[in-house]
């Protein structure tokens, strides 16, 4: 594909022109700001919101993905699925689990205990295995 560009480039225009074109060091428009002195007011302070108070506590701000639309409204408690409201629930971790009776452990759990076992040889055994 690459070469296929570049031969369809010699044919148009000469490589020469080509290269001048895309080696050419361009500056950005309106030219550099200013710094202010000590004791001015300074621009890289908080900036004031323009959003009220009522907006802010109704919609989920930058959760918009589309170049048309609006940003969701934040629903009721009894509007979201059950399983929502355990995703940041603490789960044990490996030295709680190992001290648990393993047949007695619901199987989220057991699950979790054989992952985090397995995870926890490997890195005794690449640790072994490593040249130092």
């Amino acid at each position: 594909m690459p070469i296929t560009f570049i031969r369809s480039l010699r044919r148009a225009t000469p490589l020469k022109e080509v290269a001048g074109v895309v080696g050419r060091r361009t500056f950005a428009a309106g030219g550099a700001k200013k710094k202010s002195s000590k004791g001015g007011a300074s621009g890289d302070g908080p900036k004031a919101s323009l959003l009220t108070k009522e907006v802010k506590s109704t919609t989920v701000f930058g959760a918009n993905i589309l170049k048309e639309g609006q940003d969701p409204k934040i629903l009721p408690d009894s509007e979201y699925s059950d399983w929502l409201w355990h995703l940041l629930d603490k789960r044990p971790p490996l030295s709680e689990l190992r001290r648990k009776d393993i047949t007695t452990l619901p199987f989220d759990e057991l699950k979790r205990f054989v992952k985090l076992d397995n995870r926890a040889r490997i890195k005794e055994n690449n640790s072994l295995k490593a040249k130092n």
